[in-house]
This record gives C-alpha cells, structure tokens and sequence, in this order.
C-alpha cells in the first residue's frame, strides 16, 4: 500500500456564492479513517503498530466523537453493548476481516476526497428556508457499524458516514447532501416547535411526529428537483427496493394516517410503544422517506417550490397542501390517492395552513 496522504480538513465557505458565505461552515475529516489506513498499512508490511500509531487515532476528532455518540446511545438505550473502549478498537482494526478489505477502503476515501461538497451544499440551500443555516462536520469513518448518521444537531451537528467501498463518489454527495438538509433543516426547527407548542399532549405529540416526513424532504433535496431520480446515483438493488417501497404509497399513507389518529386517541400504552411504532416507518427507506417525497414532489410542482419550503417551517401544512393536490387529482379522474384524515388535521390545528 502506498503512503497516506496527510489527514484532510476542508473547509468550504471560502468558495460558496457570498450570498451563501454566512450560512454555510462545511468540513471534512478524515482523519480517523486515513489513520486506521494507516495502521493497516503496517500490518501488510508486517511491521509492529506502535502505541504512538494508536494514540494518533484516538486523539483524531471523528475517533473522539464517535466513542461520544457510542456511549450516549448505550446509556439512553441502557445498552452497554453499543459503547466500545479503545481496546475493543484495536480489536477491530486488528482483526484478520479489516486486513484484506485496505486496499478497497483506501481507493474509496480518494474518490470521496474529490466530492464536491461546495455545489451539495448550494443544492441543498436551495431547498432550505432563508434562515436556514448549513454548521457540519463530515466524518468519512472506517468503525465496526455500517451505519451512517447525524448525530448532536442541537450544538455540533455532524454527519459520520461509513467507510463503504460500494458507495460511488455520487452517491457519497447525494448521501451528504441528503443529511446536510436535515442539520439545515434543524437550525429552524425551533420555528415549529413554538408553533405546536400549544397543543395538547397527544396533538403535539402527533404533530412532532409529522416533523419526521424531513426524510422525504431530504430526499427531494439531495436529488436537486421534482424531476430528478433521488436514486441516480444508487445501486440497481437499491433502485428497485425504492420503486416498490414507492409503489405502496397508498397504502403507507393509510398507515402513518392511523398512526396519528392512534395516537390523538390515546391507543398507545407508552410513548416508548409511540417511539418504537414511528420508528417502523423509518425502516431502510420507509413511509417517512417515500410518503414524505411523493408528498413534497406533488407540493413543489402544484404550488412552487416557496410554498414547499415554507412547510418545511411547518410540517402540517405539508399534509394540508397535499390534500388539495391530491383532490385535484382525484377530481380529474387520474389514479385515486388517499387523503390524510380531516380529524387528524383539525386535532393538530393545520387550519392556519389553509391560507398558503
């Protein structure tokens, strides 16, 4: 293997648009993962890994952040298991799995190196309200997880991805811009909460809820317009997976409608039995994302996109603008669409939508 390249920060508002300038403080690092690379590049020569190598990856700032998030989750989940030391990272970068797969996660850093980051992050402040702001770290990680997250919106939002040499450098973009819209999407979020913050206990509850279709805005986002497929970049098994789950809109409609009226009744035994149903439709790529994209397509291209923006500020009248659109559709004889319940509309206050 051929020698790293020194760790990478970028930060990029030096070349965005002036407009753009002060609502967007963008960087990569890569650190973690170019030192774990590193590390695997002894152990192909053979040579020992001193502590100094190890204590160079546990001083980067993804490593630090990383072991943070791990132990927060496992303390809010009571799940010690999730929590690793970093004598448990060794143990996995040391591990026989890791060895054969460097070559494959060094090409994949390189070609993520070269993403365009500048022009994700103008395609995605293009889909944000004015106030919006873009403050992110990106943390391309090589970790035991495959998973890839945002984690602490509230005071440092960071995106970790996992290092995945099945992930093209397109799909990286569209993967970062896809999670970039939901930290812009978070600066504002105090605007809705101070919007539904006079609900009643199951209406706010509801409309909280109704705040996770940011998937399905996201994904409209991150594909750069209505008429754009928000899985270009994807594989053809993530394609297709895409097009069925999108083929069952009707009915996940139906179901995320009971959710809300589930929960306006007070069905629920728990808000932990609340979490653990809502989270069903997060899934790969479920209700949340399909129902919340078919919903913020038919809004942008019947109203404008201003209109589709501004129920990013509220949420409820994503479903409100929807109705009218789908009812004109269904008056004109094309393929009937379901409509969201007028009980649960009215129980949540979206009435004040009805002037957009």
């Amino acid at each position: 293997m051929r020698v790293r390249l020194p760790v990478v920060l970028l930060l990029l508002t030096f070349s965005l648009p002036v407009a753009a300038v002060d609502r967007v403080q963008l960087t990569l690092d890569t650190s973690e993962a170019d030192q774990v690379l590193a590390i695997l590049a002894l152990r192909n020569q053979g040579r020992p890994v001193a502590d100094s190598e190890w204590q160079k990856l546990f001083a980067t700032a993804p490593y630090q952040r990383l072991k943070q998030r791990e132990k927060a989750i496992g303390e809010r989940f009571h799940d010690p298991t999730v929590a690793f030391t970093d004598e448990d990272f060794k143990r996995f970068v040391l591990s026989a799995d890791l060895l054969p797969r460097a070559a494959a996660l060094s090409s994949t850093l390189d070609r993520w190196k070269k993403a365009d980051l500048r022009e994700d992050a103008t395609r995605v402040l293009a889909y944000l309200p004015a106030d919006a702001t873009l403050r992110a770290k990106a943390y391309p990680t090589i970790k035991p997880g495959i998973n890839s997250f945002v984690w602490d919106l509230s005071s440092d939002p960071t995106i970790f991805l996992y290092l995945d040499p099945e992930v093209s450098r397109e799909k990286f973009e569209n993967n970062v811009t896809h999670e970039l819209h939901h930290i812009g999407l978070g600066s504002v979020g105090p605007i809705y909460d101070g919007k539904i913050a006079a609900l009643s206990e199951p209406a706010h509850t509801a409309a909280d809820w109704m705040g996770s279709f940011g998937e399905g805005f996201a994904m409209l986002a991150a594909a750069g317009g209505p008429d754009v497929d928000p899985h270009a970049a994807s594989s053809p098994q993530e394609h297709a997976r895409w097009e069925q789950d999108m083929g069952e809109f009707n009915d996940d409609l139906h179901a995320v409608n009971q959710f809300f009226l589930d929960i306006l009744n007070a069905k629920f035994a728990s808000s932990d039995a609340i979490g653990e149903k809502a989270g069903s439709f997060f899934g790969v790529q479920g209700p949340w994302y399909t129902v919340g994209y078919k919903m913020s397509v038919m809004v942008e291209k019947r109203f404008g996109r201003p209109a589709l923006i501004g129920t990013m500020l509220d949420p409820r009248c994503l479903l409100v603008l929807y109705n009218r659109a789908a009812a004109e559709q269904n008056a004109a004889g094309k393929p009937p669409l379901p409509l969201w319940s007028a009980d649960v509309l009215s129980a949540v206050h979206a009435g004040s939508c009805e002037s957009q």
